[in-house]
């Protein structure tokens, strides 16, 4: 029988937007993701909480998220990219509930646009936009650039013509937490490769899933590196037509990268 996450946090008020940042063996670059959030919720004046979710880290990772003023410490002991999700959104308190990766630093006026989103549409219930990746060449940005429209493109067929389900970037998006609970929750059937199409199809059901080029965040390309670029576009579009379509992954295993 698997062990409960353990939560340990300082004290908290209402929270309007709670950052939950899953992390396994992310040592080195949490601290730039950490402060960018902490950055834009000190601009923003918004009253917002973040949650560091240790996900068996076996580095320096859980010491350095509970060094870190604010920030509430969960530790999940399953290995699991979804198993990570959802502990930090058990423990969080926000109405939404924005879902950032470590490697993944949210620009200025990134919550503004979050808070403005959900204002003006009463009806939106996931919101999501790409990545810049910001550590790899110039022609690999244009490349990732290039599948984003391609991405583009076929999630709004998919959306309006089809009416399959939507498109949303994981590591980069925000959910309402009544409408993910209405939509299920984290789905044990993903454990990493397709778990945000998966979100997005089953909140489309519920509401709208918006995927905007307004809410880019920067974040690591070392993936893009570690399997290369043909391999990356393969492996992610292959899982996104099979959680879409057949509701499962394509791909069960991933490589981590640190």
């Amino acid at each position: 029988m698997t062990a409960a996450p353990t939560v340990t946090s300082p004290p908290s008020s209402a929270v309007q937007l709670s950052f939950v940042v899953p992390a396994f063996n992310e040592e080195a670059l949490l601290p730039a993701c950490l402060a960018a959030i902490r950055a834009e919720i000190d601009r923003s004046g918004v009253q917002a909480e973040v949650i560091v979710v240790n996900n068996a880290s076996t580095d320096r990772t859980p010491e350095v998220a509970a060094s870190t003023p604010g920030v509430t410490l969960v530790n999940e002991p399953v290995k699991s990219l979804v198993a990570a999700r959802r502990a930090g959104y058990e423990a969080a308190q926000g109405v939404l509930i924005a879902n950032i990766d470590a490697d993944t630093q949210i620009p200025v006026g990134w919550i503004d646009h979050v808070m403005t989103g959900f204002q003006r549409d009463t009806s939106l219930v996931a919101y999501s936009g790409p990545y810049d990746y910001y550590d790899v060449p110039l022609h690999v940005r244009y490349m990732a650039r290039a599948f984003y429209a391609i991405g583009f493109c076929t999630y709004a067929f998919n959306k309006h013509v089809l009416g399959v389900g939507s498109m949303i970037q994981g590591g980069n998006f925000v959910v309402k937490r009544a409408a993910l609970e209405q939509a299920g929750g984290f789905s044990d059937t993903f454990q990493f490769y397709g778990e945000d199409t998966d979100i997005a199809r089953r909140m489309s059901r519920v509401g709208n899933v918006d995927f905007t080029w307004k809410l880019m965040a920067r974040s690591s390309g070392r993936r893009l590196r570690g399997d290369g670029v043909f391999m990356t576009a393969l492996r992610y579009s292959t899982n996104y037509i099979w959680a879409t379509f057949f509701r499962k992954p394509f791909t069960s295993a991933w490589n981590d990268y640190r």
